[in-house]
This record gives C-alpha cells, structure tokens and sequence, in this order.
C-alpha cells in the first residue's frame, strides 16, 4: 500500500504532471492532509481561539452566520446544528433576517479575510456593538482586524495554486476545516448544556 507521504507527494504533482490516481488514494492523501491541520488547531493559542469562540456563541443574545461560496454552505450547517442545541440562528441575507445589534455574534468565514461583503458586514457588525468570530487563514486581513475572537486556519487561500500549504484545488482544506471548527463548537456546547440527544432532536426540521 502507498504510504502517505508518497501519496501526498503524488496528488501534489499529479496536476501538473497527469499522473492519475484512484479515487481512493486520493481520499487518503486528503484525510492525511485534513488530519494534520486540524491537530495543529487543538492546542496552544489556537485551542484558546477556539474556546473564545465557544464561548462568545454560548453568551450570544443571537448568533448570525455568514460566508460565500462553499466556505458559505460549511457555516450553514454549523447554524443547523446551533439552533439544534437551542440558540437563536440567522443566516445573513435570509429574508426574515433581523437586524444585529449589541449582544450578539456574527460568525463569518473568509480565506483571505477580504471577501468584501464579508468585510463590510464584520465592519457594520462591529460599529453596532456586535461581536465577531472570524475564520480564516489570514490574521492581518481587513477581516481579522475587525474580529473579537479569530482562528486562524493554516490553509491555503482559493487563488493560491502552488502546492505549498495544500494539495488539494482552491480553498478545499480551508472549507473542510471549517466543517470539522463548526462541528467541533457544536459539540463543545452541546456536552456544556447538559441536554441529551433526546432533548435535542425535537428541534430537527419536521417540515421541508
């Protein structure tokens, strides 16, 4: 069997060279890339990160939740499983939306931390007294500046096509891992409220 560094190597090349790999392998070279930025987050400055941002949802009046593109759908389903746990969630640009206020969080998440709307919503956020939890892979974008808490994500932005921090196209290692950030604070909060999957599951859409 490919060990992973040679399949790592392979996918990293495979692009530019067409060599061909099998959807397996593939699948693997991306777990072992996945597994190995997401380990760096656990601990140390990033794992405080993302215990502030724990608890700035927890604390939250009301939680609003913005992205674009695929970093967008990842952040929709971190806002699913917050209303499961109870909060009050808004997706930003919905059509019954409210107006943020003082009190509550925006959730965003850029790569490069300049995605404009983005940019302007966290500046409009934060002049009315919002706080702002930020994810992205740069700590001196327009964003980050903005943000009250802010993980940052050792990825590679979606425009940065060398190889160098990620094997894989565009921004997927950034997108994965915000998957698994959203997951990880949903769990977070679920085990610190006490509630049990039972008190949980009557929240589940039961009309769609």
């Amino acid at each position: 069997m490919t060990t992973s560094p040679e399949l790592l190597n392979r996918l990293t090349t495979s692009a530019a060279t067409g060599v061909t790999l099998s959807a397996g392998e593939s699948l693997g070279a991306i777990v072992t890339e996945t597994t190995g930025l997401l380990s760096q987050l656990t601990t140390g400055e990033s794992g405080k990160s993302l215990d502030a941002a724990a608890a700035a949802l927890n604390n939250a009046d009301r939680v609003f939740v913005l992205g674009a593109g695929r970093s967008g759908l990842a952040l929709r389903m971190t806002a699913m499983r917050l209303m499961h746990l109870g909060l009050t969630v808004h997706i930003v640009g919905d059509d019954t939306t409210p107006a943020i206020t003082g009190g509550d969080v925006l959730l965003v998440a850029s790569g490069s931390g300049t995605t404009a709307n983005i940019v302007a919503a966290a500046t409009t956020s934060a002049a009315l007294g919002a706080d702002i939890v930020a994810l992205t892979t740069a700590v001196e974008s327009p964003l980050a500046k903005l943000a009250t808490v802010v993980i940052e994500i050792p990825a590679a932005q979606k425009l940065v096509r060398d190889g160098a921090r990620s094997i894989q196209y565009a921004g997927g290692l950034f997108e994965q891992a915000v998957v698994f950030i959203g997951d990880s604070l949903f769990h977070t909060l679920w085990l610190a409220s006490g509630q049990t999957a039972d008190d949980i599951w009557p929240r589940h859409a039961n009309i769609e």
